[in-house]
């Protein structure tokens, strides 16, 4: 069962991949390039994550979110794209303040908490990457692990959340092409998750001692959230091509 993480421990987390992710872009620049999206400035980073934190803060305040369209023109005509970022981050920050423990909206990945946290865990994986993204962009390269500001345990959930809510949602392009079992573990939380990928799909058994498997996936927590997001290969695979299967086959997108 996934675990219901302290809820404001999750605001904070969310509050510091805002902060991280701004002061990052700020030294960058916004057209600095972005090592990790490589389609993307910097710009369109700030932009991307502030529509989707005012989607997320209307949609948890029962409003119909803007269009994407809408809101990209309006980021693009800011006099100040950071503080519009700014505003945005306020806007989904107070949103979740507000919202009751027992909020009773739709969440869309299975095996997921309660909706307001759930939607909360999403905001802090989905800001935590995207700030981590805005790191590259300083740093001119992806970071490194030990370059992360996230404990291995907040790491460890956001593994959780890829492979017990994303990987098995059964859609084109979020699973691998072959059947084979994939363990993944991560070495410093004693966290583990068992993957089965068939051709109709994938499904994912939370384990806490090591399972067999036709490969396995190891790494300290920190390493294995930035390999199974894209933003790394620290993590150990027992095959060398899985990395690159896994980058092919499995993304995350917004729509």
């Amino acid at each position: 069962m996934v675990e219901v993480r302290d809820f404001r421990e999750m605001g904070e987390a969310l509050g510091d991949a805002c902060a991280v992710l701004r002061s990052n872009a700020a030294i960058a620049g916004l057209g600095a390039p972005v090592p990790t999206c490589p389609d993307w400035a910097v710009r369109d980073l700030v932009s991307h994550q502030g529509l989707v934190h005012r989607w997320t803060a209307a949609y948890l305040s029962r409003r119909r979110p803007e269009p994407d369209a809408i809101v990209l023109a309006e980021a693009d005509a800011a006099p100040d794209l950071l503080d519009w970022f700014d505003e945005g981050m306020v806007e989904v920050l107070n949103a979740i303040a507000n919202a009751p423990a027992d909020l009773d909206v739709k969440f869309f990945l299975p095996d997921a908490p309660p909706p307001r946290d759930a939607w909360l865990r999403r905001q802090v994986h989905e800001t935590t990457m995207h700030a981590i993204d805005a790191m590259a962009a300083r740093l001119g390269r992806p970071p490194h692990a030990d370059e992360l500001w996230i404990t291995p345990d907040l790491a460890a959930d956001g593994v959780d959340e890829m492979l017990t809510g994303f990987v098995v949602r059964r859609r084109p392009g979020t699973s691998l092409p072959r059947n084979q079992t994939v363990l993944f573990s991560a070495t410093d939380v004693d966290r583990g998750w068992l993957v089965r990928f068939t051709h109709d799909g994938a499904a994912t058994t939370r384990v806490e001692a090591d399972e067999p498997a036709d490969e396995t996936v190891t790494g300290m927590a920190r390493d294995l959230y930035l390999s199974v997001w894209n933003r790394g290969s620290g993590a150990e695979a027992s095959d060398p091509a899985f990395w690159d299967d896994w980058a092919e086959h499995v993304r995350v997108t917004w729509s």
